[in-house]
């Protein structure tokens, strides 16, 4: 094959809380599920019909993964970037199983929070949110120069 490309553009909403888990090399991993939406009117009935698709987001790259977890919540709206990977697993009964997932892996991955700040960590107060620089993403003076994802 002359060239290829794995490369997936995703815009949807979280669907669930981030799950962040520590991996055997002590780094961290980050994973939800993001929803995205298509809609159109049913040709027949003239209706409204919309199909929702699931997709599962793992977040491999720190950088990435300090900012889920610092500003991502179930309802977010995320404009991401990735590749495709599908892993093979053994369920209880013994069966071979295969899940597709999105990963945002280290130098090919891209996360663009499009919510306004107040929208993310609903728990917290409001005097109590971090703020939030361009295009969703923290302040650089808030990073470490080496964990800065951009």
């Amino acid at each position: 094959m002359a060239g290829s490309k794995n490369k997936v553009n995703l815009l949807g909403h979280v669907g669930i809380d981030p799950e962040i888990r520590t991996v055997s090399n002590g780094n961290r991993v980050a994973s939800f599920s993001l929803a995205t939406s298509d809609s159109w009117r049913d040709s027949n009935s003239g209706e409204r019909v919309e199909r929702t698709e699931w997709h599962r987001i793992v977040v491999w790259n720190q950088g990435l993964v300090k900012i889920v977890e610092k500003y991502v919540t179930k309802g977010s709206k995320l404009d991401l970037e990735g590749k495709l990977r599908t892993r093979k697993w053994v369920d209880n009964a013994g069966n071979e199983r295969y899940t597709t997932e999105i990963h945002l892996e280290n130098y090919a991955g891209e996360l663009v929070l499009l919510d306004a700040p107040s929208t993310n960590r609903q728990s917290r107060r409001e005097d109590d949110r971090e703020p939030v620089g361009v295009g969703g993403r923290p302040p650089v003076d808030e990073l470490d120069r080496d964990e800065i994802p951009f």
